[in-house]
C-alpha cells in the first residue's frame, strides 16, 4: 500500500463542467478544508500544457492538507507533475503498463465493475480499486450500473481497499452502508453544489458514520 486506506472515505474528482466560470482551484481548496480526503484530477478536453499546470497547482494544493493527488488516465502527466499516482479505466493502459511506468511507491488506482477484473487488477498492482457507477450518473454516459451485491462481493473478493463511484450524493449514500468499502468518490454531489464547502462537510461527516 503507498497511501492509509482511510484517505479513500470521500474522494473527489474533477470536472470542470460542473464549475461554469468559477476556480476550479478554489472550489478544490474549499472541498480540502471541509474534509475531502483524496484528490484525482480528470480532463478530458484540455491541452497537455494546461493538463500540467493545472495538475501542478493541485498537487501543490493537495499537499498543503496532507491528501493523496493522482491524475486521471494520463501517466505522463501524473509523472511530469510528481503526483501521487495515477488512477486508470478498463480501456487505458493496461495495469501492468502503468506499474512499470510510476514504480512501485506511486498509487495506482483502477476502475472495475466485476470481481473477475478487481482480483485481475489486485494480482497485477492495484493500490486500490475505483467500483462503479453503483447509481445513475450523467458524468460518464457509457458507465454501466453495479448493484449493491455486486459491489459487496467485490469488497470481500480483494484484500485492496474499494472506493464506489458514480451518482453518489447526500441522498442515497446511506444504500451503501455494510457493502465493505472505504469511501465514495464523488464529482457533483461536491462541484455541482452552490455551496461547495456546505456539501462537502456534510458529506464527509457522512462517510465518517458510514465507512
Amino acid at each position: 500500500m503507498n497511501f492509509n486506506k482511510e484517505a479513500l472515505n470521500l474522494y473527489l474528482v474533477t470536472d470542470r463542467s460542473w464549475i461554469s466560470d468559477r476556480s476550479l482551484n478554489e472550489d478544490v481548496k474549499k472541498a480540502l478544508e471541509a474534509g475531502v480526503t483524496f484528490l484525482q484530477l480528470r480532463e478530458k478536453n484540455i491541452d497537455k500544457e494546461s493538463f500540467l499546470k493545472s495538475a501542478m497547482q493541485l498537487k501543490s494544493l493537495a499537499a498543503d492538507y496532507k491528501v493523496p493527488f493522482v491524475i486521471n488516465d494520463d501517466v505522463e502527466i501524473a509523472l511530469a507533475s510528481d503526483a501521487d499516482g495515477v488512477h486508470i479505466g478498463q480501456n487505458d493502459m493496461t495495469v501492468i503498463g502503468a506499474r512499470q511506468k510510476i514504480g512501485r511507491d506511486k498509487i495506482l488506482g483502477v476502475s472495475v465493475r466485476s470481481v473477475e477484473e478487481a482480483k485481475y487488477a489486485e494480482r497485477l498492482g492495484a493500490d486500490y480499486l475505483g467500483v462503479g457507477a453503483v447509481f445513475i450518473t450523467d458524468t460518464k454516459l457509457d458507465a454501466a450500473d453495479v448493484s449493491y451485491e455486486v459491489l459487496k462481493e467485490i469488497c470481500a473478493s480483494v484484500k485492496i481497499p474499494v472506493v464506489a463511484i458514480g451518482g453518489i450524493n447526500d441522498k442515497n449514500i446511506t444504500q451503501l452502508e455494510g457493502s465493505g468499502i472505504y469511501g465514495v468518490a464523488v464529482i457533483s454531489a461536491i462541484l455541482a453544489q452552490k455551496d461547495i464547502k456546505g456539501a462537502a462537510t456534510a458529506l464527509a461527516q457522512q462517510c465518517r458514520q458510514l465507512f
